[in-house]
């Protein structure tokens, strides 16, 4: 019986010494910045260079990962322009198609609008009042 009282009490004892033991301070992480949106030149392109299709981050959007972004290149959305003139309806098919019905697509025009213009600026302003993408 003398050996079970020890037994639990050094069990007892290590595990306070598990839970109270000093763990290595964890480095503070900041928030990620916006990659700089390139500036459209007003210059005609050439051949070679329209046959390759440009796409942009869609992941800067609010609301769209990396699974939304790989639905929509491909749909056909490459563009923040592409995303920009993009019905939400049509957005939510495409969602909805692949089950995923958590998203809400009715900010991501607007936001894709912005980053078209590269109006980060704007935004980041306008991503700040949303929450996962939807309006707050």
């Amino acid at each position: 019986m003398l050996f079970f009282w020890l037994g639990l009490l050094a069990l007892i004892l290590v595990f306070l010494w598990w839970f109270f033991r000093e763990r290595p301070q964890q480095p503070p992480v900041e928030p990620p910045t916006l990659p700089a949106v390139p500036a459209r030149s007003a210059a005609p392109l050439s051949v070679e260079a329209e046959s390759a299709p440009v796409e942009d981050d869609l992941t800067l959007i609010e609301g769209i990962g990396p699974k939304i972004n790989q639905l929509f290149q491909a749909a056909g959305i490459h563009t923040f322009a592409d995303l920009a003139q993009a019905d939400v309806s049509r957005l939510q098919a495409i969602l909805d198609e692949a089950r995923l019905h958590i998203a809400n697509p009715a900010t991501w025009p607007e936001q894709a609008r912005l980053a078209a213009a590269g109006d980060l600026e704007a935004l980041k302003a306008y991503q700040d009042n949303l929450k996962g993408g939807r309006a707050v």
